[in-house]
């Protein structure tokens, strides 16, 4: 609603409470309200699920409307991200959140740092988006109160001109609230639990679940070994669980990410119940990897299978594990994604040992067949060398048409050596346009970094430590950090504005009048900042 119309409406509204409310300020409210948008979690899902679902609709139409996020441990990081992105791009367009469960595992748990196994508490992924939530909210709040006071200057001047700006700025004012893709690992137990959960991560704001194939209880980061699938029935059981918990809570066009393991998988749990031949369980079941044995072959406790009227005896570990044919992951990809975005998942998520855009897309291709929208949300991830995948990438290609390569040692592309090399910068240049790439060639509509603040954190303090302790004692802050910020206009160099001091005073003086002590005074530091 615009400004001007919600203040008559509040104008009308307190008018009817008489006298006793006469202390109550009509513009005051309406700014607290549009400060405050989003009054609850479930408010921000079914509004961040419809841009999801216009972004989805417009990458259809063309690939080159793909989308991106970050991943973000903490709200205060989230915040800062989306801030930058308004201030270089002027919108938040195509510009997500992601939620990742590694980074909760090493850093939000209770226990201390953790592997990415499940094993962190599932009460802190809701606990998080309630927190990145909250912090975004507090950006919209925060550059509101910046508007409402250039229109308080515009007014006290008497500019109608710059009064007009300053009313249309804040009614066409873009909120730093966005979609968050939320990690649900394998779903923190069976689909009862992974119902439960996906509530609570629905309640707190999420739109969009990630929920994967493997076994609950054995869960691996995806770019570790041991990674354990289970039986397609199992996991569509899960993916139900989530589509319920989004329709109980009315947010009709939630959106579920089925991410396959299988490529780095080569164990199961379960043998998949089957029906009859050719059933999705028999499909499971035909990549077990297997011995032809007949009755007298058999061993006390063997356990055998009958395929295309054989007796198939599946290798099973010591772990009780029984583990895929080799060379089957990509096969078992393609039958996860179509099974299922067949089942209820609206995007699929395709876990890859390096970025390979040829890998993807013949994967892709496959699955279009049978779904011809079938989009991927891809993970650009910093478990991948990408410098030394691409240069290899390169070498190989350069090789395949016939360019000399004797000036390079494809074991040691990873070399400084080679950084102005012409292999290089084609290399690079290859990774500039990876996404872009990716989104045309193989049907990635969403291209996430799970969790580059993690390593901007560490990478950072390790510069600031190495500067402030060393020779350059203060000077490495001022000249590395400050000197940066107000050159960069980075917004948070007035840290007390970013904190809300600002935006506590403006409500002191909404309850005091002239009688409110505000911290913004002429004696305030941050005024050195202009």
């Amino acid at each position: 609603m615009p400004y001007d119309s919600e203040q008559a409406n509040l104008n009308t509204q307190l008018r009817s409470h008489g006298p006793s409310w006469d202390g109550i300020n009509a513009e005051s409210v309406a700014r607290m309200r549009l400060q405050n948008r989003f009054q609850t979690g479930l408010d921000i899902a079914k509004y961040t699920a419809g841009i999801m679902r216009d972004d989805m609709a417009a990458y259809d139409a063309d690939p080159a409307n793909y989308t991106q996020s970050l991943g973000c441990w903490h709200g205060f990081i989230g915040q800062q991200k989306l801030i930058s992105v308004k201030k270089h791009f002027g919108t938040t367009k195509g510009c997500y959140l992601y939620l990742s469960g590694w980074m909760i595992a090493a850093m939000r748990s209770e226990f201390g740092p953790l592997p990415d196994q499940s094993m962190h508490e599932k009460t802190s992924v809701p606990a998080l988006i309630e927190e990145l939530y909250t912090f975004l909210r507090q950006a919209d709040a925060r550059e509101l109160g910046l508007l409402f006071r250039d229109l308080d200057a515009a007014r006290k001047a008497g500019n109608e001109a710059k009064i007009a700006a300053a009313q249309s700025a804040v009614d066409n004012h873009q909120t730093h609230v966005v979609p968050i893709i939320a990690d649900i690992d394998a779903g923190f137990g069976n689909a009862e639990a992974t119902y439960l959960l996906a509530k609570k991560m629905i309640e707190a704001g999420a739109c969009c679940l990630q929920i994967e194939n493997q076994v609950s209880d054995e869960k691996q980061c995806g770019h570790q070994d041991g990674k354990v699938t289970v039986p397609h029935e199992d996991f569509m059981a899960k993916i139900r669980a989530i589509r319920y918990a989004f329709l109980e809570l009315g947010v009709e066009d939630g959106v579920i990410v089925a991410r396959t393991d299988s490529l780095g998988a080569g164990l199961t749990k379960q043998i998949a119940y089957t029906r009859e031949p050719g059933d999705l369980g028999d499909q499971y079941n035909s990549f077990l990897d297997c011995d032809e044995v007949t009755l007298d072959d058999m061993a006390n406790g063997d356990v055998v299978l009958k395929q295309n009227g054989k007796l198939m005896r599946p290798k099973r570990l010591p772990s009780n594990l029984y583990q895929f044919r080799p060379g089957t992951g990509e096969a078992r990809c393609v039958l996860d994604g179509i099974t299922a975005l067949q089942n209820g998942a609206d995007l699929l998520w395709i876990e890859t040992e390096k970025p390979h855009i040829g890998q993807v897309g013949v994967m892709v291709d496959a699955i279009r067949e049978i779904i011809p929208n079938a989009k991927l949300i891809y993970n650009n991830s910093p478990s991948f060398n990408w410098t030394l995948n691409f240069r290899q990438q390169v070498f190989d290609a350069w090789v395949e048409d016939g360019t000399d390569v004797s000036g390079y040692d494809r074991e040691k592309l990873m070399s400084a050596d080679y950084d102005s090399s012409d292999l290089a910068a084609e290399a690079d240049n290859r990774i500039r346009t990876f996404q872009a790439d990716a989104a045309r060639e193989a049907g990635v509509f969403h291209h996430l970094i799970t969790l580059p603040t993690y390593h901007t954190a560490a990478l950072s303090t390790d510069n600031l430590a190495r500067e402030y302790f060393g020779d350059q004692g203060m000077l490495g802050y001022v000249a590395n950090v400050q000197r940066q910020e107000i050159r960069q206009g980075i917004a948070c160099v007035k840290h007390q504005n970013m904190a809300g001091s600002d935006l506590g005073d403006d409500h002191k003086e909404y309850f005091a009048g002239e009688a409110a002590l505000k911290a913004s005074g002429k004696d305030n530091t941050m005024n050195q900042f202009g």
